[in-house]
């Protein structure tokens, strides 16, 4: 399946990682209910998981923490998630269109990853697919300090390409992404997450 692009004289494509050229969720979700099951929080399901998608790991924990009372410590989770979704990497999958674009435009504009999640997850993603040497930047959590939706995220990104954010498309599955791209001045595309993409086999 071919994506189909909106019309403009792109400068640079700037991609979400995980959920976007990673097909990465399902592997996340099984890594972050286990983990929370650790620490005593079962009500994490697969709709909020997704909804919630595309924020760091302290927000989530923060506000899973608040909503159900719990006191989940935020640097040992985020270290024992990210260990168990290491364990599962070998799994991992592109998401087929997404690659197919990024192989198609590789060497003619320059490529950065955005995303929330942590450099080395970001970075044991993309060589567990072999492209990692294809980008020329990564923008991942703790290079800035508001995460999306702000704008800032890709903001950054633009700057270390060296080009407008006005020229840059960008490639999101989360709704926050596809909002913080939009505050950046920036046309986007979504790609449909794991449950659209069963729902339109299945139709």
């Amino acid at each position: 399946m071919r994506l189909i692009l909106p019309p403009g004289d792109f400068k640079a494509y700037l991609f979400d990682c995980d959920g976007t050229i990673v097909d990465s969720m399902p592997l996340h979700f099984v890594a972050w209910t286990k983990a929370l099951a650790e620490y005593g929080c079962t009500s994490f399901t697969e709709d909020l998981f997704y909804a919630w998608g595309g924020l760091p790991v302290t927000a989530v924990v923060e506000e899973l923490n608040k909503r159900d009372g719990l006191s989940i410590p935020m640097e040992e989770f985020a270290h024992r998630k990210e260990s168990l979704y290491y364990d599962l990497i070998h799994e991992l999958k592109a998401v087929p269109e997404v690659l197919e674009e990024i192989h198609r435009t590789h060497g003619t504009i320059p490529f950065a990853v955005v995303s929330g999640s942590t450099r080395e997850s970001v970075v044991k993603s993309l060589e567990a697919l072999g492209i990692l040497d294809m980008f020329e930047t990564l923008v991942c959590a703790g290079d800035y300090a508001r995460s999306k939706p702000s704008p800032d995220p890709f903001l950054l990104a633009a700057e270390r390409l060296g080009v407008a954010p006005k020229d840059c498309l960008v490639f999101e599955d989360a709704d926050i992404g596809i909002q913080a791209a939009t505050a950046a001045g920036m046309k986007s595309i979504r790609i449909l997450q794991p449950p659209e993409r069963a729902a339109l086999a299945m139709a």
